[in-house]
């Protein structure tokens, strides 16, 4: 089918359709390709070791919302990376961009939470944000879990959902969780063992959410 435009000239409707879509992502995104841009930038000066250039992008940027800026900021408040080390601020800004979703600052979050890092150490508040980040599929989280459930901190002791979540974590290959794991296997029971098993089979059909 054709669409007639003023000069006389035809267009096909698809053509038309994707001309249009082009023009709109130029037109309503270029917000977004100059953030992933300057983001880019910020990271390669990371890299380098040039903070002040880092720092002088991430912080507008995190100003404004963006919570990979804000997770990278925080990183460097915790670090002392080109500004004085202060584990507070760095909660604050690992904080705004765990609520927006980010898996790497729950994870962070939780950490602060478990160890005291600029919060008063809390292990309930620390379960939410690795349970939060594990629902995500990050390995880290998921072992922290398993350390959580295993030690009872935060939540009653289960050695049947600590040894589900480092089964779960150690299927990425990360040792200290395999560890974990085989240090459980040796507590616990024949039965108890196949029912962990059979709860990481089922958390990861569900694609980790509600385990």
């Amino acid at each position: 089918m054709l669409l007639k435009i003023e000069n006389g000239r035809y267009y096909s409707i698809m053509r038309f359709t994707v001309i249009l879509f082009f023009f709109l992502i130029l037109l309503f995104g270029g917000y977004d390709i100059s953030r992933g841009s300057e983001l880019q930038r910020a990271a390669a000066a990371y890299k380098e070791g040039d903070y002040d250039t880092a720092l002088q992008i991430f912080i507008p940027l995190a100003e404004k919302g963006d919570m990979f800026a804000q997770f990278n900021l925080a990183k460097m408040y915790r670090k002392g990376r080109g500004i004085p080390k202060d584990y507070k601020t760095a909660v604050k800004w690992f904080t705004l961009s765990a609520e927006k979703g980010n898996a790497k600052a729950q994870y962070h979050l939780g950490v602060a939470h478990s160890f005291g890092l600029g919060v008063v150490p809390d292990y309930k508040i620390a379960l939410k944000w690795f349970n939060r980040s594990a629902e995500q599929g990050n390995t880290f989280s998921q072992y922290h879990l398993s350390r959580l459930f295993y030690l009872g901190n935060g939540v009653k002791e289960d050695k049947v959902y600590a040894h589900m979540w480092a089964n779960l974590a150690s299927s990425s290959g990360f040792e200290m969780a395999q560890q974990l794991r085989q240090l459980l296997t040796e507590k616990m029971t024949s039965h108890q063992i196949e029912r962990a098993q059979e709860l990481a089979r089922e958390c990861f059909k569900k694609n980790y959410k509600g385990c």
